[in-house]
C-alpha cells in the first residue's frame, strides 16, 4: 500500500470537503503518520472515512479523520498553551495536539490501551504528551496536589468521543479564554459543541457541525425525556 498517497487522498477528499481548510491543520495531518497508530491488523484501513475499533470492547475507537481534523481546527491550538484530552484511544489524536501545544495531558481508562498509545508516542518521538491511565469521569477535580498537572487549569480540553452534555467541572477547569471541544447529544445525529470560557462565571457554547462518535465510559448520562 502506498501509504503517502493515501494520506494525500485523505486530506484533499476527506477532510478538504469536510470545511477543515487551515492550511497548519493540513499541514499537520501530512506529517503524523496516522497508519502508526492503528492496529496492525487493520492498517490498511488507516486513512477510510470511519471509526477504526482499537480493542475488541465496543466504542474504544479512533474517530474518522475528519472529525479529528475539524476539532482541531476548531480548537486552535496555540503553541503557549496546556491541553487536557480525555480518551487517549491509540495516541493519535494526543500526537497532532502535542505538535501545536505546549503541553498535553491525556487519560485512558483502558490501561492495555494506554500502554499501546505511550509506545506509539514514544516512537513517534513525541514527548511533550503525558499518557495517564484513569478514568477521566472521576478524576475530574481529583488532582493529588495543586502541583498536580492533571490540576489544570487548561487553555484546552478535548473529549475525543461523545457525552450526553459537558460536565461543568470540566468546564470549570478551563482557564479565561480557554476552549473545550466535545461531541455532544445523543444518537442519531449528536452536535460537535465548542465551549470557550469567556469570564470567570461566563461560558459561550457554540455548536458548528454534526456527527456520531462512540460514548466516553462513565460521563453522566440524563433522561432523553422531560414531563
Amino acid at each position: 500500500m502506498n501509504y503517502e498517497q493515501a494520506r494525500f487522498n485523505m486530506i484533499e477528499q476527506q477532510i478538504r470537503p469536510w470545511e477543515v481548510l487551515d492550511s497548519q491543520v493540513l499541514s499537520l495531518l501530512a506529517v503524523v503518520r496516522r497508519e502508526d497508530f492503528v492496529p496492525a491488523a487493520r492498517k490498511a484501513m488507516a486513512f477510510a472515512d470511519m471509526e477504526i475499533a482499537l480493542t475488541a470492547k465496543p466504542g474504544q475507537a479512533m474517530l474518522a479523520p475528519k472529525v479529528e481534523a475539524r476539532m482541531l481546527q476548531d480548537l486552535a491550538v496555540q503553541k503557549h498553551e496546556k491541553v487536557l484530552e480525555i480518551g487517549t484511544g491509540s495516541g493519535y489524536m494526543a500526537a497532532l495536539l502535542a505538535h501545536r501545544a505546549q503541553q498535553v495531558i491525556t487519560l485512558e481508562i483502558d490501561a492495555a490501551l494506554a500502554e499501546v498509545a505511550r509506545d506509539n508516542l514514544e516512537k513517534a518521538g513525541i514527548y511533550n504528551a503525558e499518557v495517564r491511565t484513569g478514568d477521566g469521569a472521576a478524576k475530574l477535580g481529583q488532582a493529588v496536589s495543586s502541583s498536580d498537572p492533571l490540576s489544570g487549569p487548561f487553555d484546552v480540553i478535548v473529549l475525543s468521543g461523545s457525552v450526553a452534555e459537558v460536565p461543568p467541572a470540566l468546564q470549570a477547569m478551563l482557564k479565561v479564554g480557554g476552549r473545550l471541544s466535545a461531541i455532544v447529544g445523543f444518537e442519531p445525529m449528536m452536535r460537535a459543541t465548542l465551549v470557550t470560557r469567556v469570564g470567570e462565571t461566563a461560558f459561550r457554547t457554540t455548536q458548528g457541525w454534526d456527527t456520531v462518535a462512540p460514548r466516553l465510559l462513565n460521563f453522566p448520562e440524563p433522561s432523553r425525556f422531560s414531563f
